[in-house]
């Protein structure tokens, strides 16, 4: 056995064990729903057993995870810095785990659009989180007030927009790949604004 494959060893077992104490389950409660004896996976857990496949499939559906979870080993890159677009105020940062999310913060000044043929559509989902000040979400015939660490998660085929009330607003959000294509094809909005 290398020292990498001992490492990934000893993970497995601690990630394991971490999990079964997450859910407030004692070794029999575990073993219970993995069909597997105390005493095995309390083996398993102190790592006097050998790791076989086939337990480790069990032990991940009763812990409600996956096999790829349980012995994922990828840590590279953990933190990662924004991309900073500098014409539209925005700090970008894609997520890894997900390629087609992106996260995007963003300072607004000016109110939404009066004018509701300002308000855009297109494909996707979108979820914003207000860090500072409030926003204004148009969202079809709705207009929503949107506070300090309050968020809103909608779908993008309603038509919509976002702005600032009373001052400037800062905000997180996180675009599904269609509604990040939908916002890219439409940026060019003027003076802090943007539709959503």
């Amino acid at each position: 056995m290398t020292q990498e494959d001992g490492e990934l060893d000893s993970l497995v077992r601690k990630r394991i064990r971490a999990l079964r104490l997450a859910q407030g389950w004692s070794l029999e409660e575990l073993a219970a729903r993995a069909k597997v004896s105390q005493s095995t996976l309390s083996r398993i857990e102190n790592g006097r057993r050998r790791l076989a496949l086939d337990q480790l499939v069990t032990l991940a559906r009763a812990l409600d995870t996956s096999l790829d979870q349980l012995v994922e080993t990828a840590t590279d890159d953990i933190v990662s810095s924004p991309m900073i677009d500098g014409a539209h105020g925005q700090l970008r940062w894609p997520i890894k785990a997900e390629p087609g999310m992106t996260v995007i913060r963003q300072r607004m000044t000016e109110p939404p659009p009066d004018n509701p043929a300002r308000l855009r559509a297109h494909p996707g989902r979108e979820w914003l989180v207000v860090l500072s000040g409030t926003a204004i979400l148009l969202l079809g015939n709705r207009r929503l007030r949107i506070e300090t660490n309050q968020a809103a998660e909608f779908p993008t085929m309603l038509p919509h927009a976002i702005g600032a009330e009373g001052g400037p607003c800062e905000l997180l959000g996180i675009f599904d790949r269609d509604a990040r294509r939908g916002h890219q094809r439409g940026e060019g909005t003027e003076g802090g604004r943007r539709p959503s």
